[in-house]
Order: C-alpha cells, then structure tokens, then sequence
C-alpha cells in the first residue's frame, strides 16, 4: 500500500473529462498503464502529460536520442517506472546493453553523438539552462541544432512533469 494512496482510475470510473484520454490509451496499449491511470485524478496533468509525450515523439530528435534523453531524466528524477519502461523501448529498438547500462548507471556514453546529447541534457538541468560555452560547442559539434536544443528542453519538460507525477503517485509497477 502506497501512502499517499492515489486512485487508480479507469475509462469508466475517472473524472468524466479524463474517460475519453484513458479509453483512447486502453485502445492503443491494450491497457491503461498505471500512470496514467493514477493521473487521471487531474486531467489537466493527464492530457498535458499525453499532449507533450505526443508532441515529443514528433520532435526533431530520432527515436534513440528521445530515449537517451527520458533515460537521462528517469536516472535523474530517481523514477524507477520510468527506467523501467525506456530500458524496453531501448532494448525494442535493439539498443546496445552498454548503452543501456551506461544510461542507467549515469555514466559517460560510448557513442560520442550520444554522449554529447546526455551531456547537454544534464548540463541544461545543472545550469538551469545557461549551459557553459565548452557544452554548447560539444552539442553543436555532434551534429545538433538549435532546433534540437530547444526540442530537447521540450523534452526536459514533458519528463521532468512525468517523472515527478510518477513519484508523487507512487508509480512503481
């Protein structure tokens, strides 16, 4: 038992204006996963946390550096659902268990691009965002953008918002 006891609502027992988000998710996964079940006692949290996920998998980032990027933030905001779920999606998308490992541990990545990216992510949060000349010069070096840098801190506040709604839920399953 959790002890701040937050619901674990479905489609047809939450807030009538979060039914229809928990329906479309039971539709896609086959079920509803239990964090969005827990935040549909807000659905304000529940549809901007659906709303930003969407919208950052469609950011300018490839589908291994959004997963660097949520690993960083799950390692980072201690949010052990959170490395849970991206260490299968890493492993889905045939990641090395190196990278994964590394990610996990929080240590400096193999992969120079990647590292640059992990780099950035943390230096971004670390610095409230006025990140150093030598970290702007690694990031840029490795081939990314300005719109890069700006989808990454998409990203750095859409899981920033879900890691601490996971944690403040009690989401461990």
């Amino acid at each position: 038992m959790t002890f701040r006891d937050f619901p674990r609502f479905d489609e047809t027992t939450a807030p009538a204006p979060a039914r229809e988000a928990l329906a479309k998710s039971k539709r896609a996964f086959g079920a509803i996963p239990t964090p969005l079940a827990r935040y549909a006692s807000s659905p304000l949290l529940l549809q901007t946390a659906l709303s930003g996920l969407e919208s950052f998998d469609h950011s300018s980032l490839a589908p291994l550096e959004r997963e660097v990027l949520a690993m960083t933030m799950g390692r980072r905001n201690g949010c052990k659902f959170c490395l849970d779920l991206h260490r299968r999606l890493l492993s889905a998308q045939h990641a090395p268990a190196s990278l994964i490992e590394q990610l996990e541990s929080g240590e400096p990545l193999s992969d120079s691009r990647l590292e640059a990216l992990r780099g950035f992510v943390v230096a971004l949060l670390e610095t409230n965002g006025d990140v150093s000349p030598s970290v702007w010069a690694r990031f840029r070096e490795a081939g990314y953008t300005h719109q890069h840098a700006l989808d990454v801190v998409a990203g750095v506040g859409v899981y920033t918002m879900t890691t601490l709604a996971n944690r403040l839920t009690e989401t461990s399953e």
